[in-house]
């Protein structure tokens, strides 16, 4: 039996408005309740990564968008006992008006990426940092 831990498959799909301020969702329930974080959730077996954030961006917001391009992909290291890799991909061909969708979220809003509400997970802060960064740049 392998008995060897591995991290599990975490994406977003990040959403920008026409001011490029980024979609952010309060968490509702689990690790960070009451904070903010870019909507997001965890790769199924079988599931293509594309496939999968752009499913949990629908089921959490309501939101439809295509993953595009990838923005970023970081190590989580914030939980010990679940650790993921996180990729985020840019949003295309969003449609759709955003509103917390299977109750994993409160509220959901845009944010100027250069300040973002209180964050749950420190790789949304770091992924923000780098969008507003693109954007001053």
């Amino acid at each position: 039996m392998n008995t060897k831990r591995r991290p599990t498959v975490g994406v977003a799909v990040v959403v920008r408005d026409a001011a490029g301020r980024v979609l952010l969702g309060k968490r509702a329930v689990g690790r960070g309740a009451g904070q903010w974080c870019i909507p997001c959730g965890s790769l199924e077996w079988g599931e293509d990564v594309r496939a999968a954030a752009e499913r949990e961006l629908l089921e959490e917001t309501g939101v439809r968008a295509r993953a595009g391009e990838v923005v970023a992909v970081h190590s989580n290291f914030h939980d010990p006992e679940r650790l993921t890799v996180g990729i985020w991909f840019a949003g295309e061909d969003v449609s759709g008006e955003p509103a917390p969708a299977d109750g994993e979220l409160s509220e959901v809003a845009y944010f100027d990426p250069a300040e973002p509400p209180p964050l749950a997970f420190p790789t949304d802060a770091l992924v923000l940092e780098q969008l507003a960064g693109e954007r001053s740049g």
